[in-house]
């Protein structure tokens, strides 16, 4: 009688774009638009929500990348959820007729609030919340948060005249709010850039040492088996 040594395996998913990549390309495009702020004269409602829009296209883009290239099925559903509501903002914000002060803290605000929970959220589910990878995600939600609620906070900003040089000036609360926005953008890239040169640390849990002593075991009983069935050569010599 021979025994039956069914063996059950799962195969580990294998990140094809690694998530240090999908940083430092977020950090790239979130350099980019910094710049392109930072550079400019003109701080109005358009210019504000013309380079948001580049920012959020392509990052949604880079978001969707990831989701199937560096993320197992099972933890997609956030990424694609955010890379929806950031490409839906970055769309609306291209709609060159509706470029307004009152669009430019309409998209800013939802976008920041909703893509930042959504973020933020993902790291503290995450299953290894100590992870570097998990501790960035809640970083950077928790500042994509607060972006949108200081510029809840601008809303209400006076206009305030001041002078330099002999020349009368206005600072308006559009002006402020894009410049909140390219320095978000700044910070963010800084940051994600570290984190994605940064050096990785692997750390061995318990699920894999389990996994490793069940293989273990496994690999035993069948040459366990093996031992004691009879070889029908040997015993006829």
């Amino acid at each position: 009688m021979k025994d039956a040594c069914a063996v059950t395996t799962t195969t580990p998913f294998t990140p094809r774009l690694e998530v240090r990549h999908v940083q430092l390309l977020r950090a790239g495009f979130a350099a980019l638009a910094a710049a392109m702020v930072t550079f400019s004269a003109d701080h109005s409602a358009q210019l504000g929500l013309s380079v948001f829009s580049g920012f959020a296209i392509a990052t949604a883009l880079v978001l969707l990348l990831a989701a199937w290239l560096s993320y197992p099925s099972g933890v997609r559903a956030p990424i694609v959820t955010q890379a929806i509501f950031t490409g839906i903002a970055g769309m609306v914000a291209g709609l060159g007729g509706l470029r307004t002060p009152e669009m430019l803290f309409s998209v800013l605000i939802s976008w920041a609030l909703i893509t930042g929970f959504i973020e933020a959220i993902t790291g503290f589910r995450a299953r290894r919340p100590r992870s570097a990878e998990a501790r960035d995600g809640i970083t950077i939600g928790v500042l994509t948060m607060l972006l949108g609620l200081v510029l809840i906070a601008v809303i209400f900003f006076a206009p305030q005249p001041y002078n330099v040089e002999g020349h009368e000036f206005v600072l308006t609360r559009t002006i402020v709010a894009v410049g909140l926005f390219g320095g978000y953008v700044a910070v963010v890239a800084v940051f994600l850039a570290i984190a994605g040169f940064s050096p990785r640390r692997f750390a061995v849990h318990s699920g894999d040492v389990d996994a490793a002593a069940e293989a273990s075991t496994d690999d035993i009983a069948r040459a366990a088996g093996a031992a004691s069935t009879p070889n029908p050569t040997r015993d006829n010599a």
